[in-house]
């Protein structure tokens, strides 16, 4: 079973054949089974709407200085 996916969640785009693949970005909302995610990069802002089972939870408590140790 897939977690709940809720907006302010920080997500990954697990699809390979979509272009957005590997881009993380932020749920912005969820409606009729579609997520919405903005991704921001730079100078540049875009939402794109996703199905759920394309997307994965990003657990962002964890600090890259302690994956290193």
């Amino acid at each position: 079973m897939q977690p709940i996916i809720f907006p302010g969640s920080a997500v990954r785009v697990v699809n390979e054949g979509d272009t957005y693949y590997g881009f993380q970005g932020q749920v912005q909302r969820v409606t009729d089974g579609r997520v919405a995610v903005i991704f921001g990069g730079g100078n540049w802002e875009k939402i794109v709407s996703f199905r759920a089972n394309e997307l994965e939870l990003i657990d962002t408590t964890v600090s890259s200085k302690s994956k290193k140790k």
